[in-house]
């Protein structure tokens, strides 16, 4: 007679997702081993399909659990949106070509409540002259908020393009100078 086979619990899912509630609307997360690799705005017209496009990029399925890192996160957007949070310490997957992390790495970099704008940012990702490439890097950003995104602004100073829509980009940044979440608008515009 052979011996019994071991049981394994199935392997964790290597991606897990969240929708997390915020004042300006539901992003949905994801988080992979390393850390978060997805953290971006839901519309009310979308359904939380990024995971599933996320997945289909990479390989591999996202699935909707319980998740420390998950858990983690939500509390630091919690701390944020009330002010409370001027870095996040999660750990970040981020997953892109070696200049859009080079962009990705400098952005961080940009100090709460400060803006910085897409020349200074191609500067300093040590490609002064690829300032069109740099925004299109910062528009590729896969994880909004953690990597401020919304601190970059047009050489006048004037908001330009956010993936959240600009409405949700003042927002941010008069939630970073005053310290305490703003009024959110009726209307989005």
């Amino acid at each position: 007679m052979s011996p019994p086979r071991p049981r394994f619990a199935p392997a964790a899912p290597r991606l897990v997702t969240e929708s997390i509630d915020t004042p300006i609307g539901r992003v949905i997360a994801i988080a992979g081993d390393a850390g978060i690799c997805v953290l971006e705005f839901l519309e009310e017209r979308e359904s939380p399909s990024s995971a599933a496009a996320f997945a289909r990029r990479y390989g591999e399925p996202a699935r909707s659990r319980a998740d420390a890192r998950l858990d983690r996160l939500r509390g630091e957007l919690d701390a944020y949106f009330r002010g409370a949070l001027r870095r996040f310490e999660s750990p970040l997957d981020l997953r892109g070509t070696p200049f859009q992390r080079s962009v990705w790495t400098r952005l961080a970099r940009t100090p709460y409540g400060a803006t910085i704008t897409y020349a200074q940012l191609a500067a300093r990702a040590g490609r002064p002259s690829a300032v069109r490439a740099t925004g299109h890097a910062n528009g590729r950003n896969p994880v909004s908020i953690l990597v401020p995104c919304h601190r970059v602004v047009g050489t006048d100073g004037a908001l330009h393009g956010y993936g959240g829509g600009l409405w949700r980009k003042r927002w941010l940044l008069e939630l970073e100078r005053s310290g305490s979440p703003p009024p959110v608008p009726q209307r989005r515009g």
